[in-house]
């Protein structure tokens, strides 16, 4: 019997043991929110639920709106009440304002993405870069032509699939995916060239976000996470080559086109819509030290892009939809919005947005009933800290679950009824900038959504187009399933598969 496995596996047993012991005697000395023991070493692991959003609200029934967790040596400290919400993303939001990424996560990015790269400095010029230059409003209607280039794409596609089953989630994602990946490259390639690169870019992004959901024995136990007993850092590593191979063959490519543009003295930028990689290596070309980017970092914020714009997109889309379809009243209401506005001999256009009122209202009560971050993203903070009477130490992991606070009947009339008109009233007349702390659904304050601009247009752009080119219906004999699944996004347990219809009398207008 080969006794060296056994005896570094009781190594490691054992300097877990000293790790988690030294942990608690340290944390004794101050007063931490009450919580449940769980067991020796490995905490409260053993009992988390898959959904952990219903389990943390059941749990802070019992031990109140602030409370701890001991998820193996990591402490985890988990807030419902908007009040306590309200001092961790505004009143201390310095102190909270640096993430807790996994180890996968860090390792996706190298930790220089503006998620997940600490508040600093660095980290606020990647803001800057977001807000002024990327998802500026002048930078996102300069780009409509290539959204817009998308979402015809994907109406002729459901076209050709009229009377068989369309999975809506597959649908939008691959629309939000094509239509990401054309704000950030869209005027560089054409054609076949055009074809690969996306489906190989889909499968890539996929595999990136199993990773990213997949539990990470080291994210609860550092002190073993040189062994990778799961083999998820190797995995990434094993991945991140293609991505770096493809974004390089973007840049490269981008490159080439500016130059040869500049050469020649063309100004084609208006008539294609000027994509995210030419502004960002114009940026990097400027040399002005505050805003220049290195390559490293603008190939971590086009994949913050990627991730981050598309499964959330994606996810909330299928919830509408799956909400319209079980209500249809609202289907009813929603598409006659749509004919008052847009009319059945015109397309939908992001300029209709302003007046869809009703259809803005489904779009935030999905948010509230089905929040894609019910836990938001976790925060770190740089020092210790009293929240709500309680010490708050440094480094620990500060987990904010919003979505106790939407099921709240003390706020939400029938919180678990789909109401959108509820904001259409003026008590609910509240926006996604994070101000009113009943309703984050993108947070609040220095972290707030980056994404928000751009998730905010699509998200409505693209519900409006289906529904106002396709009547919908679910296949004979299927039964709606609304069940949630937690995940790096909470998505539908059962993928939303339903039969479309022509409705407008001439759909050659997207081609």
């Amino acid at each position: 019997m080969d006794l060296l496995p056994l005896a570094v596996s009781s190594i490691i047993f054992l300097l877990a043991s000293v790790f988690w012991y030294s942990w608690m005697l340290n944390n004794s000395r101050t007063e931490l929110p009450p919580g449940p023991r769980g067991l020796p070493i490995l905490g409260y692991l053993p009992f988390l639920d898959r959904n952990l959003h219903l389990q943390f609200t059941i749990l802070a029934r019992k031990y109140g709106q602030i409370y701890k967790l001991w998820l193996g040596s990591k402490l985890c400290i988990v807030i419902s009440s908007p009040s306590l919400i309200k001092q961790v993303v505004r009143d201390l939001d310095t102190v909270f304002a640096n993430r807790d990424p996994t180890i996968a996560a860090l390792l996706g990015t190298g930790g220089v993405d503006i998620i997940n790269s600490p508040y600093g400095p660095y980290w606020r010029n990647l803001r800057k870069v977001f807000a002024h230059e990327m998802l500026s409003n002048a930078s996102l209607d300069a780009s409509y032509i290539l959204r817009r280039n998308e979402v015809r794409r994907a109406i002729r596609n459901v076209h050709e699939k009229i009377g068989t089953g369309v999975d809506i989630g597959e649908l939008i994602f691959v629309t939000e995916l094509n239509a990401v990946m054309s704000l950030l490259w869209g005027g560089t390639f054409e054609g076949e060239k055009r074809d690969r690169i996306g489906a190989e870019f889909r499968e890539k992004v996929s595999k990136f976000i199993e990773l990213l959901e997949k539990p990470n024995l080291s994210d609860f136990f550092p002190v073993l996470a040189r062994f990778d007993f799961q083999g998820i850092v190797q995995e990434m590593k094993d991945l991140l080559p293609s991505f770096d191979e493809i974004l390089d063959y973007v840049i490269n490519d981008r490159l080439k086109i500016m130059d040869s543009e500049q050469v020649a003295g063309e100004l084609s930028n208006a008539k294609r819509g000027k994509d995210f990689v030419q502004i960002l290596l114009e940026l990097k070309e400027q040399n002005v030290a505050e805003e220049s980017m290195t390559l490293t970092q603008i190939k971590a914020l086009l994949m913050d892009i990627i991730i981050g714009g598309t499964e959330t997109t994606a996810t909330i889309v299928e919830w509408a939809m799956a909400e319209i379809f079980h209500n249809s009243q609202v289907m009813r209401t929603v598409q006659q919005e749509l004919d008052d506005v847009v009319g059945l001999n015109d397309i939908v256009e992001e300029s209709h947005m302003p007046k869809l009122h009703y259809l803005n209202a489904v779009i935030k009560e999905t948010f509230r009933l089905h929040p894609p971050a019910p836990l938001l993203l976790p925060r770190r903070p740089s020092q210790s800290t009293v929240l709500g009477g309680y010490t708050i130490p440094k480094g620990s992991r500060v987990i904010l679950n919003v979505w106790s606070n939407y099921k709240d009947p003390q706020v939400w009339e029938n919180p678990l009824e789909f109401k959108p008109e509820r904001f259409l009233n003026d008590t609910y007349k509240w926006d996604y900038m994070g101000n009113n702390f009943h309703y984050l659904p993108f947070g609040s304050g220095r972290r707030l959504c980056p994404g928000l601009p751009l998730a905010e247009r699509m998200v409505m752009y693209l519900l409006a187009s289906f529904l106002h080119s396709f009547d919908w219906r679910l296949p004979e004999g299927e039964n709606l399933d609304l069940t949630e699944k937690f995940g790096l996004v909470m998505k539908k347990s059962k993928p939303l598969v339903a039969i479309p219809s022509l409705r407008l009398p001439d759909l050659n207008m997207y081609w």
